[in-house]
């Protein structure tokens, strides 16, 4: 019905036209002004959490174990949204106000770490005990072995995991648009509210948010054929 009510009048489909080109450029004013820069921000913070939580649940120390643990727990288990909401709208309630973009990757970055730690603290893991003891033949320590045998060859076993990791956080930032970030989703709602047009908005932004990510999908194979991962 929807799409018969458009071409039965051409006057509609040439002011649905006009739309889907007048909100480009703003969709993607928000992509490349806020969308990517958090994606970015909130993933590179991630990963540095990641490693540290990785490495503190895999240690022998009780206190970083428990405190890896519960971080890891209470992030998986609350939804992000609720998380950005109390960082955003409860911490004022004591006295702590954080802008927009910096609770957004507050947010984003605690979920990236907590998700990406596990797939890391695996990937360390599956490094066969060989590769430690062979650094330690050689007079290596503990860090030393970790940094220099056992840290890169993880990083090669998480590069997939983290790709899709990091796919799934492009999407995942149009929840910023509910603690008010402008980014790509925030724009096509504004402009969805002015002329009322909220499937054609909507869908054009769910395009958008498509290329991006199939272009980030051909960049994480690229970097797997890189690492030769799937070598035989």
């Amino acid at each position: 019905m929807y799409l018969n009510s458009i071409f039965a009048d051409p006057e509609r489909t040439a002011r649905l036209i006009d739309i889907a080109k007048t909100s480009l450029q703003p969709m993607l004013e928000g992509a490349i002004m806020n969308t990517i820069p958090l994606t970015l921000i909130s993933f590179i913070i991630g990963i540095i959490l990641a490693v540290l939580t990785a490495l503190a649940r895999i240690s022998h120390v009780k206190v970083f174990q428990i405190i890896a643990r519960v971080y890891v727990s209470a992030i998986r288990g609350t939804p992000l949204l609720v998380q950005l909401f109390i960082i955003f709208y409860g911490l004022p309630n004591i006295g702590i106000t954080i802008d927009p973009f910096p609770s957004a990757v507050i947010g984003f970055s605690l979920s990236v770490g907590a998700y990406s730690s596990e797939v890391i603290r695996a990937a360390i893991l599956s490094i066969p005990k060989g590769q430690w003891e062979a650094g330690y033949s050689i007079g290596m320590t503990y860090t030393q072995a970790l940094k220099r045998i056992v840290l890169p060859q993880a990083a090669k076993v998480s590069i997939p995991p983290l790709s899709n990791t990091f796919i799934s956080l492009v999407k995942d930032t149009s929840l910023a648009s509910l603690v008010l970030v402008t980014e790509m989703f925030r724009r096509a709602q504004e402009i969805a509210a002015t002329n009322y047009e909220f499937l054609l908005v909507y869908i054009e932004a769910a395009l958008l948010y498509w290329i991006i990510c199939f272009f980030l999908s051909m960049i994480q194979g690229f970097l797997e054929k890189r690492l030769d991962r799937y070598a035989s």
